[in-house]
């Protein structure tokens, strides 16, 4: 219990918070059924949590230096447990993103602080043995998330999909208050709650306006409005950050253009990576037909391949500068979305499997080396930061990339269906049936077919967005992170070094 005990705390804890990540992806059409929630329902459903994620986690880490880091942990996981609660038992989708929102609060708590607590346990080799359970963990969450979703979709219903939290949130409650030692960082330390409140503003402002854009436009006041509060929201942050005595995220640091380039990177990968996920369970579930579970094991190509070239490749590229390796899995991110764009009223799930299998094989590539190569571009005594930006940059990817390809496909689709198109993104395809209006088409099986054209084409758009900032975060790599390879400085963490080679980045979205 000594050696595993905190290291099975800690990684309950961040399995389920980053399972939940991309869990609710297949149980989305179940949803719109249940809830009668529209697109940008949906795309808050998936986006608040990492939003929330995204926005706090710099923050709650700071929190927890001062707070104390298993006492921030265990209160995360008990907002976590009963916000999923909150998930299981909404009656509307209101209730649901807002729950989602409370929940990603949580696990904002929950992630800051899991590197920094098995630190304090863990050193020498059981550091290095720890850190790599940790990653593998953090790693299998994401990737299985779907597959879990469609099995607890297709079985109790879709709202265990987050009622299964809470017996585990128990017992990692009762495992970290038992195992795990308090600790905190360097006394004296302040939370920068200002920087912690403009950089969420500017995060929550930038997807409200990016959502909102699919149903009102881009030009609309709604949305230029909220774009100006995002971008006000940015530069407070940045004149907050510069004052500050312990800054979330030292200005200074963006002078590196390798640590530029990798955060560009991380950004780009979560976007091209897995933002076009949640409308293609949408597409295979509503228009296809298919089951959750089937839908979900379509998507077993991406994660298969990225978890055998993330275990192969880790060996065979040993060495290997890490622009070449992260740039180069960018741009096979970018062409795996490429394509996918090949979709036409006759396509069945097949024509996904290449894409997927490509955007896989990038994936396993980028994953691994995203975090080492954040490290190596910044001084040993700022590798927490630069760790909890690179994390901040993934799921601010994920979540404005959901925001963004959202809008995309309906804005393709209003082409063909109209105002109807907003309903048929969202998986109400089989309401309309009945309903259409004359001036559209009468026969049911020619609006059967024009449907699926339609979300065949507002598809392709996706995937050749998707697969453009893949292509674009791959050049930014390739160009910005030129650090020497033979650099290999320590990180400290907790007071203690720790090799740079043992810090792993867990494979989220």
């Amino acid at each position: 219990m000594r050696m595993w005990g905190p290291l099975t705390a800690v990684c309950l804890g961040t399995f389920m918070l980053l399972l939940d990540v991309s869990i609710v992806v297949v149980a989305l059409p179940d949803m719109v059924r249940a809830l009668n929630a529209s697109l940008s329902d949906l795309q808050w459903v998936i986006d608040v949590y990492a939003l929330a994620l995204a926005a706090l986690l710099l923050g709650a880490g700071a929190a927890a230096d001062v707070l104390g880091r298993r006492r921030v942990h265990v209160a995360g996981t008990v907002v976590f447990a009963l916000a999923s609660l909150g998930c299981g038992l909404a009656s509307n989708a209101g209730l649901l993103v807002a729950a989602r929102a409370v929940q990603g609060m949580g696990a904002a708590a929950m992630f800051a602080t899991t590197l920094p607590l098995l630190g304090s346990v863990y050193q020498g080799k059981q550091r290095s043995v720890a850190l790599g359970m940790w990653g593998a963990v953090s790693g299998g969450a994401a990737a299985v998330g779907p597959v879990i979703g469609g099995l607890l979709t297709e079985g109790p219903g879709w709202r265990w999909i987050f009622f299964v939290n809470l017996p585990v949130s128990v017992a990692s409650v009762w495992l970290t208050l038992r195992v795990v030692p308090e600790s905190k960082g360097a006394p004296g330390r302040r939370v920068d709650w200002a920087g912690t409140a403009a950089f969420a503003c500017f995060a929550g402002a930038a997807t409200y306006a990016t959502v909102r854009a699919g149903d009102v436009g881009w030009t609309s006041a709604p949305t230029l409005g909220a774009y100006g509060v995002a971008v006000l929201s940015l530069l407070v942050f940045a004149l907050v950050e510069r004052r500050a005595v312990n800054p979330l995220l030292d200005l200074a640091l963006l002078r590196s253009p390798a640590l530029v380039g990798v955060l560009l990177g991380a950004f780009g990968f979560s976007m091209a990576a897995f933002g076009t996920i949640p409308f293609l369970s949408i597409w295979l579930q509503t228009v296809l037909g298919m089951s959750p579970l089937r839908g979900s094991l379509v998507l077993l190509p991406l994660a298969g391949t990225s978890f055998v070239v993330a275990a192969v490749g880790g060996r065979l590229l040993h060495g290997m500068p890490a622009r070449f390796v992260i740039g180069g899995g960018l741009l096979l991110v970018g062409v795996g979305g490429f394509c996918m764009a090949v979709l036409d009223a006759g396509s069945g799930w097949p024509a996904l499997v290449p894409g997927l299998a490509l955007a896989g094989v990038g994936t396993g590539l980028v994953s691994p080396g995203l975090g080492g190569a954040a490290l190596a571009a910044v001084p040993s005594g700022l590798a927490g930061m630069a760790g909890g930006a690179v994390n901040t940059f993934r799921q601010l990817g994920y979540a404005l990339g959901v925001a963004v390809l959202g809008t995309v496909l309906t804005s393709r689709m209003q082409d063909t269906l109209g105002p109807a198109a907003h309903t048929v993104a969202g998986g109400g395809a089989e309401s309309l049936r009945g309903t259409v209006s004359d001036h559209m088409v009468s026969d049911p099986t020619a609006f059967d077919h024009m449907v699926r054209a339609a979300f065949a084409s507002g598809l392709n758009m996706v995937a050749v967005v998707a697969g453009a900032a893949g292509l674009v975060a791959g050049v930014l790599v390739l160009a910005l992170v030129r650090g020497r390879r033979e650099q290999r400085p320590e990180v400290t963490l907790d007071g203690e070094d720790l090799g740079r080679e043992h810090m792993t980045v867990p494979e989220t979205v």
